[in-house]
């Protein structure tokens, strides 16, 4: 399984150190197990603490007087990481014995962060020379959904994003993105290039036939109107596939 991305990180730290103090109430936590807790975190950074205290903490935000380490471990077990956990749809979460709405909103909120600031980072950057930007952002928008959800980027001539489009759920086939459409749209938007990405839940991101026929449907489109398609990536729990560096495009 690949590494998940820095911005994890820095998000949950972000959301731990700003996350409101415990009401004075909570002082039958004896142990001053919470203490330690916030302690490691703020002393010794991203790896001071577990997957399973991370979880936790952020849980700890919402509930200020019960013991959350037997629900932050059930979450894992359930769920298979961190990553997992933190981008587990928020009904799903809601209903996990245990959770509620207060406890599925502090650990979604951390996920919402992390896609925000990856995303600013894609738009301030020409996206062909921040690839690893655009990947993070992908990778914690879409590695973890449990539905296929396909989304054109559409780039103007110094490859700056103009628009992040989802384009609509299911198989990436004609039925879910039509060519001429994603190159009409690119006329009108004034797009130079696009780069089309979908995610496949299963978590294989190795690329299927389907993909390599409607990709290449669509750049034989855009090669008619001046439209490049750079590339067609698809997204996994396991990783990334580049369609253009497997020589498919």
């Amino acid at each position: 399984m690949p590494e998940q991305p820095p911005l994890f990180d820095d998000a949950v730290s972000a959301l731990t150190d700003a996350g409101p103090s415990a009401p004075s109430g909570t002082g039958n936590d004896s142990s001053g197990h919470r203490g330690r807790l916030r302690k490691r975190l703020l002393e010794g950074g991203a790896e001071a603490l577990g997957d399973h205290e991370v979880i936790e903490l952020l849980l700890m935000q919402a509930v200020p007087r019960r013991d959350m380490k037997p629900l932050a471990r059930t979450l894992l077990q359930r769920f298979g990481s961190l990553a997992g956990v933190l981008q587990t749809d928020p009904r799903t979460l809601a209903a996990h014995p245990g959770m509620g709405e207060a406890t599925a909103a502090a650990l979604r909120i951390v996920t919402v962060a992390a896609t925000r600031m990856a995303r600013q980072k894609v738009r301030e950057a020409p996206v062909i020379g921040s690839w690893q930007a655009l990947i993070d952002y992908l990778t914690i928008d879409m590695a973890h959904l449990t539905v296929e959800r396909v989304r054109v980027l559409y780039l103007n001539t110094r490859n700056m994003l103009i628009l992040d489009d989802l384009v609509g759920e299911g198989s990436i086939d004609e039925a879910a993105i039509h060519p001429r459409e994603v190159i009409r749209r690119a006329l009108d938007l004034g797009a130079a290039a696009l780069i089309l990405v979908h995610n496949h839940p299963s978590g294989s991101p190795q690329p299927s036939r389907a993909d390599i026929e409607i990709t290449n449907r669509i750049a034989e489109a855009g090669r008619l109107l001046g439209v490049s398609v750079h590339d067609h990536v698809v997204i996994g729990r396991e990783g990334y596939v580049s369609l253009k560096a497997k020589g498919l495009i």
